[in-house]
């Protein structure tokens, strides 16, 4: 999602540091509203937010060419550190969740995933994501957008997933694709950006897509990894 559902003006509430919790379990699958799981891949590992991510994330998302194409990021630490407790709150409600990004071994956040519902129950959804532009093209996206499809197919249910993406953003729009999504049209002006409006190109993924891939991606590697038979 280019245009972030959060904005420095509706939060002016601090998070206290001692409601964050400063470890998160490899692996956490209950209500994911009480605390968000923690989805692991090969290189990849997305965790809940915490505070102490406000630096990285400020370091990582901020940059010109990550900043180019979304809404403005919060432009302080501070912000990020408001911005986190929005997401825990969110969170909490049930209408919205943020992943940290991380590499196994390496716990200190280069990105986030985004989700939220724009039906109740989470039927449909929108997503989007950021990542750290030293971070590109190493595979990251990739896994972790994998890693978060199963999430919001599997555990939110989600029947239609959008994004957003603006014409002229074409490393975002070629991601989007990379992982199944399917434009649907263009929505003219529609994302204001530096004083101007740009067109932003419709996506989505159905639940349908969804397992279709998931399956088709499970032959192949059933085929690949098969014993040779004589």
């Amino acid at each position: 999602m280019e245009q972030m559902p959060y904005r420095p003006e509706m939060d002016t509430v601090m998070l206290p540091p001692t409601t964050t919790a400063t470890t998160t379990p490899e692996v956490v699958q209950s209500d994911w509203r009480h605390q968000l799981p923690t989805l692991a891949g090969q290189q990849v590992v997305l965790r809940e937010l915490r505070t102490s991510d406000a630096a990285s994330l400020f370091a990582m998302l901020t940059t010109e060419e990550v900043a180019r194409f979304i809404s403005p990021p919060p432009t302080t630490v501070e912000g990020f550190e408001r911005f986190i407790a929005w997401t825990l709150r969110q969170r909490t409600a049930g209408t919205y969740a943020c992943f940290a990004v991380t590499l196994r071994g390496y716990d200190t956040a280069i990105g986030i995933f985004q989700v939220r519902e724009l039906e109740p129950g989470f039927s449909t959804a929108e997503w989007g994501f950021a990542v750290g532009s030293p971070f590109w093209g190493t595979g990251v996206f990739q896994e972790g957008a994998e890693l978060v499809l199963e999430f919001i197919f599997e555990t939110l249910g989600t029947h239609r997933l959008e994004a957003r993406a603006a014409i002229k953003n074409g490393r975002g729009t070629g991601a989007l694709r990379k992982v199944g999504a399917v434009q649907e049209g263009i929505l003219r002006k529609s994302f204001l950006r530096d004083g101007r409006y740009l067109d932003q190109a419709l996506y989505a993924i159905l639940e349908d897509d969804y397992r279709t891939s998931r399956q088709a991606a499970n032959t192949s590697r059933t085929l690949v990894y098969a014993p040779h038979i004589h």
